[in-house]
């Protein structure tokens, strides 16, 4: 998806502004000052995030910039000088996504964040679960205007199972009063195994009710809204929930993920959810002589063979638990055949050896021990034979894998 953005804006000094502040957030911008500068880059520039538009041009003075744009099939933002509460609600009916009154600099960085907020929605998928076509189409309909993809139940029983097929959707949005499972106990489904800061919901209602707020809060959901809703405060009640989830998974990220090679940590490796499997097994695994490549190319050269080591590991085992477990040692937790593991493990040490890692015009030839428990037990017991197992692997001579 593009991260093109077009400025339409007769104020050179504004529109300077504007291009010099999306430049440095990471956005290519193109800008004109007029509705037919703007008409010439749409005719030839059809890949765009969205358009950032004033509302009143010098050859265009009623907003028809926007009519323009939107004719394009691009989504508009409005930032403009011009406050009137009915020209307001005209525009947002048109189906821009927000209406901005650019009276501070806070405008500006309320722009950007919004602006970041689309280009991060293409990383969302939303499920929308109500009984109403009409309501289904409608939420869709919004989100899609977002850069969110979604899919669509009608009930309670169907979201469950459209939830279980499909891992990667990060938002619910769902009705209470559905055939089959209502939307309060759906989400106490949800909740057994899935909790907040992993999915994010969002309760709706037409409801008279007045406690049916507290009442999907109680149950699990972040959020809640009744219908008839405004359109402007949906998407921000939206893109308050996804700002959490993402910082939430930052936060998540740094304290499980290894700095320096991107895999787990040795906190996510012992604190992992599984309770282990029926066919669990464990290798441990050194660089060996990894002292020397720290005393000959320097810790800058010893970084570059860990994650050198590191991407080779993600490459063999793309959906097992591969942690740094240390210094320039590696732990890996494979669930399923015994054998097939081991041979994973010997075309990884072999692929190790025949790969030096690049350094400063230099090349860093690097060798692995492995060791492999085959013993079932607790995750700190199959690290300790394993572990044990490496050593073997050292004292035999390195660049091996010992099994027992």
């Amino acid at each position: 998806m593009s991260n093109r953005i077009l400025v339409v804006e007769d104020s050179r000094a504004f529109r300077n502004y504007l291009q010099q502040q999306l430049t440095q957030a990471g956005f290519e911008v193109l800008t004109a000052e007029s509705f037919t500068q703007a008409k010439q880059i749409l005719d030839t520039q059809q890949d765009l995030l969205c358009a950032v538009l004033d509302y009143c041009l010098p050859d265009a003075e009623n907003g028809e910039v926007i009519d323009l744009v939107l004719s394009h099939q691009h989504r508009v933002i409005v930032l403009t000088a011009m406050f009137q509460e009915d020209i307001r609600e005209k525009v947002i009916a048109k189906g821009v996504l927000d209406y901005i009154l650019k009276d501070s600099k806070a405008s500006v960085s309320y722009l950007l964040a919004l602006l970041t907020r689309l280009t991060n929605n293409q990383q969302h998928k939303c499920l929308v679960v109500d009984d109403s076509v009409t309501i289904r189409n409608l939420v869709t309909q919004l989100l899609d205007q977002q850069y969110i993809a979604t899919l669509q139940a009608e009930d309670g029983e169907q979201a469950l199972t459209i939830l279980e097929k499909n891992p990667d959707i990060t938002l619910v949005i769902t009705d209470h009063d559905m055939p089959n499972k209502d939307g309060i106990n759906m989400i106490r489904d949800i909740r057994q195994s899935q909790n907040k800061n992993q999915l994010a919901i969002l309760g709706l209602s037409g409801s008279d009710d007045h406690t049916m707020t507290a009442r999907f809060l109680k149950a699990g959901a972040n959020d809640f809204l009744y219908k008839p809703f405004n359109q402007e405060e949906f998407f921000c009640r939206v893109h308050q929930l996804l700002d959490m989830k993402e910082a939430t998974d930052a936060l998540y990220k740094m304290a499980n993920e290894d700095a320096l090679t991107g895999l787990w940590n040795r906190r996510f490796l012992f604190n992992q959810p599984c309770g282990g499997c029926s066919q669990r097994h464990v290798a441990m695994l050194d660089i060996d002589f990894f002292k020397q490549v720290n005393d000959t190319y320097g810790h800058d050269g010893g970084d570059a063979a860990l994650v050198m080591i590191a991407n080779i590991l993600k490459i063999y085992f793309p959906d097992d638990v591969v942690a740094r477990f240390g210094g320039e040692e590696f732990c890996i937790q494979v669930c399923g055949d015994l054998n097939e593991f081991i041979t994973r493990l010997e075309h990884m040490r072999e692929r190790v050896e025949k790969t030096p890692t690049q350094y400063k015009e230099q090349q860093i030839k690097l060798t692995v021990s492995i060791g492999v428990s085959n013993k079932m037990g607790t995750l700190s017991q199959q690290i300790k034979i394993a572990d044990d197992h490496l050593y073997q692997a050292k004292a035999n001579g390195r660049n091996q894998t010992v099994i027992q």
